[in-house]
């Protein structure tokens, strides 16, 4: 069901870049990509520092904490390229692999994970400062 929810969620998020040629095989493509990743996010090590934090502040419910991750992602974020968020949320939020982040992004995969390791480090260095 979280699946069907999500390739829902996909087909409306970027219905502006979708062509009407052959809808069913369009879902078909979204649902099968969108439960590949999943199959891969629960056999990927979520132990990296990162991941921890991005689970962490997907779960915030206080106002406090909300505002202070807030805070931090505009950190994070002032001295990235600004479609830098756009890639790190297609990857680390929408699952989307790298590969497919880099098609959407209009960048190389190597392109991309050079912004995602600086986005990385640039996070560790905040979290240590």
């Amino acid at each position: 069901m979280d699946a069907m929810q999500d390739t829902f969620v996909k087909v409306l998020r970027y219905r502006d870049r979708l062509s009407e040629n052959g809808p069913s095989s369009l879902l078909y493509t979204i649902a099968t990509n969108v439960c590949l990743n999943r199959i891969r996010s629960r056999s990927r090590d979520r132990s990296t520092p990162v991941g921890d934090d991005l689970e962490r502040i997907a779960g915030y419910e206080e106002h406090s904490e909300r505002a202070l991750t807030g805070h931090f992602l505009d950190r994070l974020f002032a001295e990235q390229r600004p479609d830098t968020r756009d890639i790190a949320v297609y990857h680390y939020v929408d699952g989307f692999t790298l590969e497919e982040t880099a098609k959407m992004a209009g960048l190389s995969v190597s392109g991309v994970r050079k912004r995602l390791r600086r986005l990385r480090e640039t996070g560790l260095a905040l979290k240590e400062s």
